[in-house]
Parts: C-alpha cells; sequence; structure tokens
C-alpha cells in the first residue's frame, strides 16, 4: 500500500472490534472494516478527523483524534444514529501546515465527501482551508482556543477567545503573581493576537509590559531569549509559545535556574506538556484553560474515566481532549434534533444548544457560532496540574461584525 498519502479510514461496528481500526497510512486500497455490504459503506456518515498528526504539535492532534473518536465510537456502539448509520472516521494529517491541510481537506470533502471536519489546531491551518469549506459548504468543527473574529457560517467554534482567557488569567496574575510581564510567543497570529489583549488588559490592572518577542518554529537555542528575561526586571515570563518548542523553552528556562526568580504562565499549557517535562521543570507554572483532568466535578471525573477505559491509564486527559469530546458531542446532538444528516440542516441545529462539558454546562451561541465557556485558573505543583481558582461561566463579546 503506497506512503504517499496521509488520510486513513476507519468504520466500527461493535466494541468487539474496536482494536480492528484501519492502520493503513494510505488513501488508495483504505477499505472498511467488518462491513457486511456496500450498501452499509453508503449509508455511514464520515466525518474527516483533521488534526496534526505530526510537524510539531502531534501531542495536540493525537489527543484531539482520541476525542473525537471516542465520542463517535459511543454512538456506533449504541447502535449508530438516524435509525441505525453508524460513523465512518476518515483520519487526516495536516503535518502542521496549512498547504497540507488544504490539500488534505480538499481530499476530505471532493473525494471521501465527508458530512464534517474536526479540526485543525494552528489558526494557520484554519484559515487557510476556511475557503473550501465554504465554498463546498461542509461544517469545519474547531476546537482549539484562538484569536478570536472568525465569523462564518460553516465554521463552528469550541474555542476560548481572548476575551476569556486574557481578562481573567491577566487580573489573576497581577494580583497574585506579578505585574512586570516578558511576553514571549511563536511567531503566528495565535501569540500576537493573545499579547495584543494582554497589553491592554495589562494597562488596566496597572501591570507592565517589559518586552515582548516572538520566536520561529523549531527552535533549539533559546539563550539569548533567556538573557534579555533575566535583565528585564520582568516578574512573569507570558508565554504562548507552543507545541514542542515550547517543552524545549521551559526545560532551558529551568536549567538557566530562573525559576526562583521569575514565575512563568503559560496560555495553553495542560497535561500535554507536563508529559514532556519532569516535575522540577514543570513547578510552579500557572495556566488557565477550561478543562483540568484535576478538576473535582463528577463531570471531569467521567470524563477521564471514559477516556482512559478506551486508551488506557496512561491516556493524557487535557483541555484539548475535553473541548474536542464536547464539540463532537454538539455535532452528534445537532444530526438527531435535525433528524438528518444534510449539512445545511446539521449547521443550523448545532448551534443555539447547551450540553454539560468537562467541565460544566456549555453553549454554543447562535449569534456567532462560538461557545460561552466555563474557565479555571491552574498551576502546575508535584507534576500534577492544581485547580486554583474557578472563575466560573465567561460570556466572550460578540466575534462577528454588526
Amino acid at each position: 500500500m503506497s506512503n504517499k498519502h496521509t488520510l486513513t479510514r476507519s468504520f466500527l461496528v461493535s466494541p468487539r472490534r474496536r482494536s480492528m481500526m484501519l492502520a493503513s497510512a494510505g488513501l488508495m486500497g483504505a477499505g472498511l472494516v467488518g462491513l457486511p455490504t456496500l450498501s452499509r459503506a453508503e449509508e455511514a456518515i464520515k466525518v474527516g478527523i483533521l488534526q496534526p498528526f505530526s510537524g510539531g504539535l502531534e501531542a495536540l492532534g493525537a489527543q484531539g483524534g482520541q476525542a473525537t473518536r471516542l465520542a463517535l465510537e459511543e454512538v456506533n456502539e449504541s447502535g449508530g444514529i438516524l435509525g441505525g448509520r453508524m460513523f465512518e472516521m476518515i483520519r487526516a494529517d495536516t503535518k502542521t501546515d496549512p498547504k497540507t491541510a488544504v490539500e488534505r481537506t480538499n481530499e476530505l470533502i471532493r473525494r471521501y465527501r465527508v458530512n464534517a471536519i474536526i479540526g485543525p489546531v494552528t489558526s494557520a491551518e484554519r484559515d487557510a482551508i476556511q475557503p473550501l469549506v465554504e465554498r463546498y459548504k461542509t461544517p469545519l468543527l474547531y476546537a482549539t482556543d484562538y484569536e478570536g473574529g472568525t465569523c462564518s457560517r460553516y465554521v463552528t467554534l469550541y474555542s476560548s477567545v481572548p476575551d476569556q482567557w486574557v481578562s481573567t488569567f491577566i487580573p489573576y496574575l497581577a494580583e497574585n503573581v506579578g505585574k512586570n510581564m516578558f511576553l514571549i510567543g511563536s511567531d503566528y497570529v495565535w501569540p500576537r493576537k493573545i499579547n495584543e489583549a494582554i497589553g491592554k488588559v495589562a494597562a488596566e490592572k496597572g501591570s507592565k509590559v517589559v518586552a515582548e518577542e516572538y520566536t520561529p518554529w523549531g527552535v533549539k537555542d533559546y539563550t539569548s531569549t533567556l538573557r534579555k528575561i533575566e535583565s528585564s526586571g520582568a516578574d512573569v515570563v507570558v508565554m504562548s509559545i507552543v507545541g514542542a518548542d515550547a517543552v524545549t523553552f521551559i526545560k532551558q528556562f529551568a536549567a538557566a535556574g530562573l525559576q526562583d526568580k521569575v514565575k512563568v504562565a503559560f496560555f495553553g499549557f495542560s497535561e500535554n506538556y507536563l508529559a514532556g517535562l519532569t516535575p522540577n521543570e514543570s513547578e510552579g507554572i500557572y495556566t488557565v484553560c477550561n478543562f483540568t483532568e484535576a478538576l473535582d466535578k463528577p463531570e471531569a471525573k467521567a470524563l477521564v474515566r471514559k477516556v482512559r477505559d478506551r486508551f488506557g491509564e496512561d491516556a493524557i486527559v487535557s483541555n484539548t481532549v475535553d473541548a474536542h469530546y464536547t464539540m463532537t458531542q454538539f455535532y452528534i446532538e445537532a444530526i438527531k434534533k435535525a433528524n438528518s444528516a444534510d449539512k445545511e440542516a446539521i449547521t443550523d441545529a448545532i448551534v443555539g444548544q447547551t450540553l454539560m462539558s468537562g467541565n460544566g454546562k456549555v453553549t454554543l451561541r447562535e449569534s456567532d457560532r462560538h461557545a460561552d465557556l466555563n474557565i479555571l485558573i491552574a498551576q502546575a505543583q508535584g507534576g500534577k496540574m492544581q485547580v486554583l481558582e474557578d472563575m466560573g461561566l465567561i460570556k466572550a463579546s460578540q466575534q462577528c461584525a454588526a
């Protein structure tokens, strides 16, 4: 089988056959597993799982993919939807690259005729594929925190925006951690927009941005940046570096002995990163999130149990997992509400719903296809996440211009 392509197909027919998920890495010759007839395959509702399974953000991609798969498999195992139709999952790797994301999206829509696409991760990928999903009127379900402002009938976002994260986290830091902030992020749109929002909120709270820096993908040596931080007078480094680069930065920050001098506040930090850091390296890192597996709520414990029953006791249950699982639940409920797999009917039905997430009830708004979310302040302590403060439901401003 050719390794040229990066899409994989899977179809679940029973709990016993879950282990038979198709493992091929190709498009050509990818058959469905365990199907009794071709007509059964034609009845399947095809969902594209578009994630960066390689290229630097594979930890996020793997968890987003697992969460989506869990939600859809649960439906298949219970007998399907719309009178017994099963979900077919088609896994597509963006390679953390917008151009590749466009290629994979084109294949998902035009070759596989998917009913919806769940993913990707970066804003650059999402923005690159938006014209395609709009042209072919295919729902794109995005479940990663981002900079805000996307407004499209065919893009629905279960995503924290600066109104929700910055407006809660920066005042907390100013009051409890430090007022002099060194901002550092990966060099793309999300960190820049996050830092733009930070500057405004910091000024309102009497804090000061002492420096702002952006780093390219794949940095191996942060020595010069660490020197700038040490001499800047910062009380806290506020970072929005993502993926493997963030692990590299934190390791070098700890090795340079800066932990006792400057605190770290990390947008996007979660159990994803704990897995790549020692307890000493992660100790004391502050973050803002919608979910953490340490949350002491029945719905959080239930999600953690579901994930680990499915994927093993070592499975990471992060903010990414909760967001993608909940987003997929909104999609499933939209099909039930519409009583149809018609893409336009699903697009109408998915908004205006309120569901239970891993952290309380959440709503997808009809007005701008964004979510009202429950927000937490958390910290790494002893190699685990600990909730410091539950900020409750935070409603973002409208993301569509009037």
